[in-house]
């Protein structure tokens, strides 16, 4: 059975589906994978070091002919055209984001698995992309924060006299907001944290941060995840944040709601209360933002009020990708872990009853899989009674 991997065509993204070490790893399941040359080059994998694990180089991949097709960025209805029924897909689609594609993939009898969809139990954490590549987006801004920042992150001690640390914010303790805290606290800031899950504040404290409480109330969802605040709650939550982001030298916020665009946690107006020279960095302005007047891929100076400098926001874009290599290797781990799952005697043949795979199919067989899909793209369409959807 033919496993693709493809030089990714999305501008900008440097990452990779499938590494040599996860070759290997898909080799040893009975599985023939076929790379296209210069894939891997970008998240600094040589060709020869695919051909080294057992990987067959095609020039130009024939996507027609995969049974399976492994990616990074989801699929545009162009690639989805070319796919013959029944061919497999998995790797990230934004179905929320990507509704005409979801619609393709139906219809052109795709069976496709969503890693974003991997549902979050114990045994499901090795094909978990969301985590892996929040990990590494969490590590980034911290670094773009600090090469940013005209100050020092640690306590310095110096006969010329002491240099207090830098205070860091994070908005949002999910693995990215944990991994900017650990970050930054490696770097010697005094980090705090806020989250509004109720679990938050251990894990804060377990960091070495300290955790914000506000007087809101909790808004815990399905999987670990938060779910959205109500407009008042959400305004008197930005009221109580002031203070605490105009003493912050850096804001990080990394809040996010699956399926929905991110919540706006600071207002443009609680921005020019910070001293001049701070930061901002908005992992979410990709799915909205989480500040005011973030845009993707930008560093935008803030004027202060009463002439008193400016400050930078920085909206995040292709986060991830700018850190491909070790990326790359989390990220292909998730796609051969979970194809090794689905794999029997060098054959993949997905077992829905199993609740990871089941969990993580967007369609198959002419139907969409996932109901919150289903029902975006159909409001009136209801709950299929079928195994496969959850």
């Amino acid at each position: 059975m033919n496993i693709g991997v493809r030089r990714e065509i999305e501008p900008g993204e440097r990452r990779v589906a499938a590494t040599p070490e996860s070759v290997v790893q898909l080799v040893a399941t009975g599985l023939d994978v076929s790379v296209e040359r210069g894939a891997g080059a970008a998240a600094g994998y040589p060709d020869g070091e695919y051909a080294k694990a057992g990987a067959r180089l095609v020039d130009t991949l024939d996507i027609e002919r995969c049974d399976v097709l492994t990616h990074v960025r989801p699929l545009d209805a162009g690639t989805v055209a070319r796919l013959a029924p029944g061919t497999i897909t998995v790797g990230l689609a934004a179905p929320a984001a990507n509704l005409p594609v979801v619609a393709a993939l139906r219809d052109a009898g795709i069976t496709s698995f969503a890693l974003e969809l991997v549902p979050r139990l114990s045994r499901a954490q090795s094909m978990d992309a969301l985590t892996s590549q929040a990990l590494v987006a969490g590590y980034r801004c911290v670094l773009e924060a600090a090469m940013r920042l005209p100050r020092f992150f640690p306590l310095y001690m110096t006969a010329a006299g002491t240099i207090p640390p830098a205070r860091v914010l994070v908005l949002g303790a999910g693995v990215a907001g944990l991994q900017a805290i650990a970050t930054a606290k490696r770097l010697g800031a005094r980090v705090s944290a806020y989250d509004v899950r109720a679990a938050s504040a251990d894990e804060v404290a377990s960091m070495g941060a300290t955790f914000i409480s506000l007087d809101v109330d909790t808004a815990d969802g399905a999987g670990g995840y938060a779910t959205e605040l109500a407009e008042d709650r959400a305004a008197r939550q930005r009221e109580l944040l002031r203070p605490h982001i105009e003493a912050a030298d850096v804001v990080i916020t990394t809040a996010a709601i699956p399926g929905k665009p991110a919540p706006r946690l600071v207002g443009s107006d609680m921005l020019r209360g910070m001293r001049s020279g701070s930061v901002v960095i908005d992992l979410a302005a990709e799915s909205g933002g989480n500040v005011e007047g973030s845009v993707p891929g930008s560093d935008i100076p803030i004027p202060l009020d009463g002439d008193r400098g400016t400050i930078t926001l920085v909206g995040m874009k292709d986060v991830a990708s700018a850190m491909p290599y070790d990326a790359s290797r989390l990220y292909a781990k998730n796609v051969s872990n979970l194809l090794a799952l689905m794999t029997v005697d060098g054959e993949v043949v997905p077992d829905f009853t199993d609740e990871v795979v089941g969990g993580a199919c967007l369609t198959h067989d002419g139907i969409v899989t996932h109901q919150p899909t289903l029902e975006a793209m159909s409001p009136s369409a209801g709950t299929l009674e079928t195994g496969l959807l959850r």
